[in-house]
């Protein structure tokens, strides 16, 4: 497959390493001789790395087949998070470390999570585009405050902090963008 083709989500094997995709950044050429470079950001499998890497839009990238399986959260300790196949039940325990950045935004009863499994391995969770949280912990709410007034942090039930327009409150549930971490409306 050509590096114009890759998408967030997919897997790549590059250098001896399996990726999974985060994000791809299109960078123009400031020349008509210039060409197209996607910038690949993404995490590798083993070991538990960053991973980037830029790209020509003609070179070849070698993609690993895999399936996405809906999953449901069950639990979390310490080390460890417990992830159940809603068709068979299967039960999938992945180290918190691996999906850190996920971690955030998961939640009791969250629906539309999936993982991504290649070569009967999870590699990662992949989230819904937007999650509904609950804040636990923020500045008083200011009934003077306009939509569009300025923004305050706010701490979410899972423990992220995003900034919040001024008039939200404790208890009040808001919508999240799970790519940017940026608040979207009220839920």
């Amino acid at each position: 497959m050509k590096a114009n083709e890759l998408k967030r989500g997919m897997v790549m094997r590059a250098e001896g390493l399996t990726i999974v995709i985060k994000a791809v950044q299109v960078q123009s050429p400031s020349s008509r001789s210039g060409s197209t470079l996607y910038k690949v950001r993404g995490r590798t499998i083993v070991p538990r790395r960053k991973y980037e890497k830029t790209f020509k839009g003609d070179e070849t990238v070698e993609i690993v087949d895999f399936e996405k399986k809906e999953v449901q959260f069950l639990f979390s300790d310490a080390d460890s998070s417990t992830f159940m196949d809603k068709q068979t039940y299967e039960q999938y325990i992945l180290n918190n470390e691996s999906i850190v950045d996920e971690m955030h935004y998961i939640s009791d009863g969250l629906e539309g999570l999936q993982a991504l499994i290649a070569d009967e391995q999870v590699l990662g969770i992949e989230l819904p585009s937007t999650v509904e949280l609950a804040i636990t912990e923020t500045a008083p709410a200011m009934k003077a405050a306009s939509a569009s007034a300025r923004n305050k942090p706010a701490t979410l039930s899972t423990g992220l902090v995003i900034q919040v327009p001024e008039y939200l409150a404790i208890g009040e549930r808001v919508k999240v963008n799970t790519e940017s971490g940026d608040y979207i409306s009220r839920a």
